[in-house]
């Protein structure tokens, strides 16, 4: 299993430089973050020890379970929140997240900028953005994000560095991260979390500078949700 996880990691790297030099863009310019969810703390020192240090986990509760024994072998592992944070989990959060991907509602960047004044601690966030204004999906509207992006970066003054989404999924993606891509760029925003394992060398073509990779990389789950990789 080892051997796969340092395998499958080699070949999703390989395919990220591929499409960022398609791209003609940097090498460097795009992240990997190893989507966790649902996998055991074996299955994730494996990508460790493979060299890998970015991971993403969907839920508090998971990464509380899974992350502090691994970060003290790894100090220097980061790990993205990239699912839906509730108000009440918001301190635990804070705690123990690196990114924050999924700021999607202002009760919750209220929640958060109350924290951070407390603890101090400022993780980056980004904002999560429902591009495809899916009734069933978390994430701020098109039509409402450049409010919500000067209320958090301005007002609450939360450490806003980018944008996330999760385009609907059996449409063609392209136009969403193009929608990303403009609304970071009017909005002077640095950070695109877009692409997975299905889309991440498209994303990449249109800006991503994070991708969100789960099962190219760990193999299958046993459940989906759908801010996974």
């Amino acid at each position: 299993m080892e051997g796969d996880i340092a395998a499958n990691l080699a070949a999703v790297r390989s395919r990220i430089e591929a499409a960022a030099r398609a791209a003609d863009r940097a090498l460097h310019g795009v992240a990997l973050v190893a989507v966790s969810k649902t996998h055991p703390r074996e299955t994730v020192r494996e990508a460790l020890t493979a060299g890998h240090r970015i991971f993403g986990e969907n839920r508090v509760q998971e990464a509380q379970a899974k992350y502090p024994m691994l970060r003290e072998e790894y100090p220097d592992l980061k790990l993205h929140l990239i699912g839906p944070l509730q108000t009440n989990k918001v301190r635990d959060a804070l705690a123990i997240f690196d990114v924050v991907e999924s700021v999607d509602r202002l009760r919750l960047a209220h929640a958060l900028a109350k924290e951070m004044d407390h603890s101090g601690r400022r993780p980056p966030c980004l904002i999560e953005v429902n591009t495809g204004e899916e009734v069933q999906k978390s994430g701020v509207v098109p039509a409402e994000v450049d409010g919500f992006i000067a209320e958090c970066r301005d007002r609450l003054e939360l450490p806003i560095v980018g944008l996330m989404c999760v385009p609907p999924i059996d449409e063609e993606p392209a136009p969403y991260f193009a929608l990303l891509r403009e609304i970071a760029r009017r909005n002077e925003l640095a950070v695109l979390s877009m692409g997975m394992s299905a889309d991440f060398e498209k994303a990449i073509r249109f800006g991503a500078t994070h991708v969100r990779v789960g099962t190219a990389i760990f193999g299958a789950r046993g459940n989906t949700i759908m801010s996974q990789g």
